[in-house]
């Protein structure tokens, strides 16, 4: 069993640092604990300091899934789908690869982590798995092509932010074209931070 312990060492004070100090030496009486120094690499995710906080990225994951889909020398777009595109399932041609379109696409779900603004995108290429269509790939080439352009985007956490919640949702009016259901969404903010 681990258990992961992340200190921003940023923003800690004396009187935190010593109930942090006390806090590993307790759990060190009943669990094994090492040091692992500054938290820089974990489960894909890059930790990059700044003077005003960090930046969570994944610039080494984009080069790995651009490499196995054969899209490392594609040419960057600017977004991640176009505003006019509608996907539906019973677009045609089939997409002949099925194994790697499910590869790339279970991939993609993986960034939604540190970069939810194509969190839509690639939920909507999601939803045509069990058949894809040449049109799907298409958009997922995209959404490939979208992150090589910015692959140096992450997250970025102020070391100093306020505890204020916030929520903002929008939804279309039945904007899918197979079932005509409505498409909706929502993002919520802690401070200036976007944590789902």
């Amino acid at each position: 069993m681990y258990l992961l312990i992340y200190v921003d060492d940023i923003v800690i004070t004396s009187s935190k640092q010593s109930a942090i100090t006390n806090l590993i030496s307790d759990l060190g009486l009943a669990f094994p604990v090492k040091d692992l120094g500054s938290l820089s690499f974990f489960l894909g995710i890059e930790v990059d300091y700044t003077a005003g906080g960090l930046v969570l990225s994944q610039r080494k994951y984009i080069k790995h899934l651009l490499s196995r889909s054969n899209m490392l020398h594609a040419k960057p777009m600017t977004s991640p789908m176009a505003v006019s595109l509608k996907l539906s399932k019973f677009d045609t041609p089939d997409f002949e690869d099925v194994t790697l379109y499910c590869s790339i696409v279970g991939g993609l779900q993986y960034f939604s982590i540190t970069r939810p603004n194509i969190s839509y995108s690639i939920n909507k290429v999601c939803q045509f798995m069990h058949s894809p269509k040449a049109s799907h790939w298409s958009a997922v080439k995209r959404i490939l092509r979208y992150l090589k352009a910015t692959i140096n985007n992450g997250l970025f956490f102020a070391s100093n932010s306020s505890l204020t919640l916030q929520a903002y949702s929008d939804a279309d009016w039945e904007g899918c074209p197979d079932d005509r259901r409505s498409i909706g969404g929502f993002c919520i903010y802690l401070g200036k931070h976007l944590i789902s």
